[in-house]
């Protein structure tokens, strides 16, 4: 058995300590020991390039050899900036209209919520903002409970939020541009930005998917996530689920334009989701069924954060997160680059996300 196998049945143990729909509470102190391990993996001497799909190059650091061949890099403390980021969102939130409240969901509504809105699209080198389902009245005016603290009704913000202000000075950091170069980066360049804000009580569950569904590239895919955790990202508050190795996979569907939308069909969704991969997993777009002990035989294990912690993974890397059901916020800052045209690589045409006609990604390179 090796190192995941064994961190994935000290999990498992974990779990058969309890039945009880409580068992985080009582697990959780496994859990936290068991994602110690899982951070510590073994790290192979050579290893072959997610990226390129090549031998790495011997001169290869210890992180990029973990991440090319383990699919994800816990790196602690990588930024102070997490109560900068948080105060910066504050701000922008408080110039927020909640009548301009559009849903954000990543269950079977995504479709008609993202897909037939215009503020989505229009998102796309903006700062939008998109609210939790149960925030809002029938009518979609704010719940009572939040209009006196609009920022507990959103779910998340985006995208074009590291083209300006503190996110673009974390996004255009040093820091950030040699972790990148580190992992092999030729031409890095950002598409997108997310904070999500995963709402004490009221944050929904993300379901499981792949970032490179939502951020294609040809002829290879190139996309890297980091997930910056601005608050502590634990069990009970909704942190990441990652299945580990699931990296080397291939994109399972496409968030794509609905070509018969844009050529004038009204009636039809402006986004679909098109199938790549008919052996897809079984739980694609939902969560594993069994709740804890259906995600740990699904193989995904549970990463907890501190507040300034980073999370980077490739674009096919099969990930999600569980509902915020605790009394504390987990808030996270997530940068989506890829490779730009100088690596060979194009941002496909299809993607939702396309910023207007002679406008360029922000480069990090």
């Amino acid at each position: 058995m090796d190192d995941l196998d064994g961190t994935i049945q000290t999990l498992r143990n974990a779990i058969a300590l309890t039945a009880s729909t409580k068992w985080m509470g009582i697990a959780h102190h496994k859990l936290a020991l068991a994602s110690s391990i899982l951070s510590s993996l073994s790290t192979p001497s050579t290893t072959t390039s997610w990226l390129t799909r090549s031998p790495l190059p011997p001169t290869s650091s210890s992180n990029c050899r973990h991440f090319h061949a383990n699919g994800f890099l816990h790196l602690p403390s990588f930024s102070s900036r997490a109560t900068l980021l948080k105060s910066e969102m504050s701000r922008l939130v408080s110039g927020w209209d909640p009548s301009d409240a559009v849903v954000f969901r990543t269950d079977k509504g995504q479709t008609s919520a993202q897909g037939s809105s215009d503020y989505f699209l229009d998102s796309a080198d903006r700062v939008h903002f998109f609210a939790e389902k149960d925030s809002l009245r029938p009518d979609g005016s704010l719940a009572e409970e939040f209009r006196g603290d609009k920022i507990s009704a959103l779910n998340k913000a985006g995208h074009g939020l590291h083209l300006g202000g503190a996110f673009r000075a974390y996004t255009t950091s040093q820091g950030v541009r040699d972790l990148v170069r580190e992992l092999g980066y030729e031409d890095p360049v950002v598409p997108q930005s997310m904070y999500i804000f995963k709402q004490a009580r009221v944050g929904g569950e993300v379901t499981s998917h792949q970032d490179s569904t939502f951020l294609y590239t040809t002829p290879r895919q190139t996309c890297l996530g980091l997930w910056l955790a601005l608050d502590d990202a634990t069990v009970e508050n909704g942190c990441l689920w990652i299945r580990p190795k699931s990296h080397m996979e291939r994109v399972r569907r496409r968030f794509s334009r609905n070509q018969s939308y844009f050529r004038g069909d009204r009636e039809q969704p402006q986004m679909i989701f098109e199938n790549e991969e008919e052996d897809g997993v079984q739980w694609e777009g939902t969560v594993p069924e069994g709740g804890a002990e259906g995600l740990f035989q699904a193989g995904f294990v549970p990463i907890e954060c501190k507040a300034g912690d980073l999370l980077v993974f490739p674009g096919e890397l099969d990930h999600l997160s569980l509902a915020n059901y605790s009394d504390t916020p987990r808030h996270t800052f997530q940068l989506h680059l890829v490779e730009g045209p100088a690596a060979g690589v194009t941002w496909s045409h299809t993607n939702w996300l396309q910023y207007p006609r002679g406008h360029s990604f922000l480069s990090i390179k």
